[in-house]
């Protein structure tokens, strides 16, 4: 790419100069064009651009002044029977041109293909890739002999450790794919669609334990004995529940990303589509099942630390649910530029913080051990007194 300083540079090549000169060619550029354009006649439309490009030259620079912040220009093409309704048009031959928008960075690089909506996700990418790098050097041992010790939840860790490793394996694939795009612009597409991919497989799998995790616990509560220890309780019943939220997830992401799969860097968690709004609403469902199901067994349980076991649960399940949602109504107060990078850096980390809760759940001897080894301790408390007796004189 080429530069013009610190401003940038918009280049207009034609193919047929001579015909654009007979037709009086020229293209228009417009800041931020709004719907009071559309109430005004043709020429005054015309008259409101910020800058006018002759089309005479088989090449045309242009340059934009720098602004303060990403701005979008819309290009409208004009000649001299824009506004002429009544006129006769004589047939001429289709007209061909190249606009090409060349401008640094904010660093004041020119080499950076990464548009303003995409600035700053590679250096996220390879934070993430470096925090789970060392979460895993810290983690791994420990994570190893638990699920060689197995255990009632030995199921649940292989399951969440299989959702982080997917997540790691997208967000290594979006790295790659990202820096190869910022050297030639284009990037390895395969890349970035396994990243898409491997991370569609982690939601599935999050959910389907999820959705699995409660029905059990809820439909097994009346008959299993209450001194058995926390394990995941399959059935028929939740193992249907589970898959239908599974398939009906699935489905909705596959329809969102072909609805959308003209964006060289496009992520499900921006919700461009009919599709996208939809995914937000089953979370939006999910969250509310869960709730109603976990607030029934959390009002029934008599241990404390069978609560304190659901509640900590709860809190992962919500985050995991919520986040998306709320993230995208909240982005709505960020310029249009930064809104894909806000939800989708907020997702990531929202749902990263969602399974470290889990993996502390599960694995931490002061809470799910004692849960499942002391879980007998919900008996019915009894007072005793002694009375002496009164001694007279």
């Amino acid at each position: 790419c080429l530069s013009a300083g610190d401003s940038g540079l918009l280049v207009c090549r034609l193919y047929n100069s001579a015909l654009a000169t007979e037709k009086e060619s020229r293209l228009l550029l417009y800041q931020d064009m709004d719907s009071d354009l559309d109430n005004l006649s043709c020429s005054e439309r015309l008259a409101r651009a910020h800058f006018t490009i002759s089309l005479s030259q088989e090449e045309h620079n242009q340059t934009i002044p720098r602004r303060s912040s990403p701005t979008a220009w819309q290009a409208l093409y004009a000649d001299r029977y824009t506004c002429q309704e009544s006129a006769v048009i004589p047939s001429h031959a289709d007209l061909s041109f190249t606009v090409l928008l060349l401008n640094a960075d904010s660093a004041g690089n020119p080499l950076e293909h990464f548009s303003a909506e995409e600035a700053g996700l590679q250096s996220f990418y390879f934070l993430l890739l470096l925090a789970y790098f060392i979460a895993c050097c810290i983690y791994i041992q420990p994570l190893y002999q638990a699920l060689r010790k197995g255990g009632p939840m030995h199921t649940v860790l292989k399951v969440l450790t299989t959702a982080l490793a997917l997540q790691g394996c997208s967000a290594l694939c979006n790295y790659i794919h990202l820096a190869r795009y910022s050297r030639d612009g284009v990037g390895i597409p395969l890349m970035g669609s396994l990243a898409e991919f491997w991370d569609m497989v982690s939601q599935v799998s999050m959910l389907y334990m999820l959705l699995s995790l409660c029905m059990g616990w809820t439909l097994s509560r009346g008959r299993k004995p209450q001194s058995r220890p926390l394990q995941w309780e399959q059935s028929p019943a939740s193992t249907a529940v589970a898959v239908g939220g599974v398939v009906t997830q699935g489905v909705l992401l596959l329809w969102e990303q072909y609805s959308e799969s003209e964006s060289e860097h496009h992520s499900y968690h921006t919700q461009q589509s009919l599709a996208g709004l939809l995914l937000m609403a089953l979370r939006v469902v999910m969250a509310l099942l869960l709730a109603s199901i976990l607030y029934q067994i959390i009002s029934t349980e008599r241990s404390t630390l069978k609560r304190d076991f659901y509640l900590c649960f709860a809190k992962g399940c919500f985050l995991w649910f919520l986040c998306h949602p709320v993230l995208f109504l909240m982005s709505v107060i960020f310029n249009e530029h930064q809104r894909e990078k806000v939800v989708t850096i907020g997702v990531i980390l929202c749902q990263s913080i969602s399974m470290v809760i889990l993996y502390q759940l599960f694995l931490s001897r002061s809470l799910y051990w004692e849960v499942s080894s002391l879980s007998s301790v919900s008996l019915p408390l009894t007072i005793t007194s002694t009375v002496k007796p009164h001694q007279h004189d």
